[in-house]
C-alpha cells in the first residue's frame, strides 16, 4: 500500500484544466509540506513557462514534490511531472508523471482527446498497447491542482461549483464548495482567505473520498493574485498541510525548474 505522505505528495502532480487557466507564463509556488508531527516533512514546487516548440503556444507545467529531513529517512521520496495545456482553450494536452521510492518506481504518461471523448493511458514499462480511457463531461484535472485552478472562480460562502479531477486512470466528479471565511498566518503574511471543500456527491464516493478523507484549500481574497496560501488533506490517520513559503510572479522565472523562490512578502510581511 503506498504510503500516506507519499500519497498526499502525488497529490500535487499537475493537471490544469479550465477556460481561464490559474497558472500563468513564469509563475511559480513552492510549498513546505508537513505531516502529523513532522513540520518540515516535504516540499512541493509548480512552475509554469510558455512553450512554442510544437505547433501551436502551449503552457509547461513542471512539478517537483520530495520528502525532506526525517520524513525522507523514514520515507524516501521523489516525483516529478509535466504537462502541456492548450493556451487558448485551457484543455490539458498531455502529461508524463513519473514517482520514485525504495520499493517502487512508476511512470505513466496520459494524450487527450477531446473531440472522441477519450484519452489515452501508457505506461514505458508495460508492454501492452495504451489503453484509452473514456473522458466524463468536462475537463479534466489532478486534485492539488484543480485546487490551484479554484483562484480563478469567484465561489462566495454557500455557492459551489463542478470539477472534474484525474486520479492517475480513473475520474472522480468532485463538487468544490466555498465553506467558509478563514484568516491564515504564514512566512509571507497574514492572508484573509476562502476555505474550498472538494466533495464526492453525484456518485458514490471512491477513493480517499470513500474512506473518510477530506480536503481543503484556503484562497486570499484581499489581492488580485488570490494566492492558495494553504492545502490540507486529512486522512483517519493524521493530517497533511502544504503552506505556500515562496511564490513568483508571472514572467519572472525564464527557466524549466526553478529554485526555491520568494516574494518580496516574505521580507515585508501584511500587518
Amino acid at each position: 500500500m503506498r504510503p500516506i505522505l507519499a500519497l498526499f505528495l502525488l497529490a500535487a502532480l499537475p493537471l490544469v484544466a479550465d477556460t481561464r487557466l490559474a497558472l500563468r507564463d513564469g509563475e511559480a509556488f513552492t510549498y513546505r509540506v508537513s505531516w502529523a508531527v513532522l513540520p518540515g516533512a516535504g516540499m512541493i514546487k509548480i512552475s509554469a513557462l510558455n512553450d512554442t516548440s510544437g505547433p501551436a503556444p502551449r503552457l509547461r507545467v513542471l512539478t517537483t514534490t520530495a520528502t525532506r529531513g526525517f520524513a525522507r529517512w523514514l520515507l524516501p521520496f521523489d516525483a516529478k511531472a509535466e504537462s502541456f495545456f492548450d493556451t487558448k482553450s485551457g484543455r490539458l494536452l498531455s502529461l508524463t508523471e513519473s514517482s520514485k521510492q525504495p520499493d517502487k518506481q512508476s511512470e505513466h504518461s496520459v494524450t487527450f482527446d477531446y473531440a472522441t471523448a477519450r484519452a489515452l493511458y501508457s505506461t514505458p514499462s508495460s508492454v501492452d498497447k495504451p489503453r484509452t480511457l473514456e473522458l466524463p463531461a468536462g475537463d479534466p484535472m489532478d486534485l492539488i491542482t484543480s485546487l490551484v485552478q479554484t483562484r480563478a472562480w469567484d465561489l462566495k460562502v454557500g455557492e459551489k461549483r463542478d470539477m472534474l479531477v484525474l486520479f492517475d486512470d480513473e475520474f472522480y466528479e468532485l463538487t468544490i464548495h466555498a465553506a467558509r471565511n478563514e484568516e491564515v498566518i504564514t512566512s509571507l503574511g497574514t492572508f484573509n482567505t476562502i476555505v474550498l471543500e472538494p466533495r464526492m456527491e453525484k456518485t458514490a464516493p471512491k477513493g480517499m473520498f470513500k474512506k473518510g478523507s477530506t480536503v481543503r484549500v484556503w484562497i486570499e481574497l484581499d489581492d488580485e493574485r488570490r494566492l492558495p496560501v494553504k492545502f490540507e488533506v486529512e486522512f483517519k490517520i493524521g493530517k497533511g498541510v502544504a503552506t505556500l513559503t515562496g511564490y513568483e510572479p508571472p514572467g519572472a522565472a525564464k527557466v524549466a525548474e526553478q529554485p526555491s523562490v520568494v516574494s518580496s512578502d516574505a521580507k515585508n510581511p501584511r500587518p
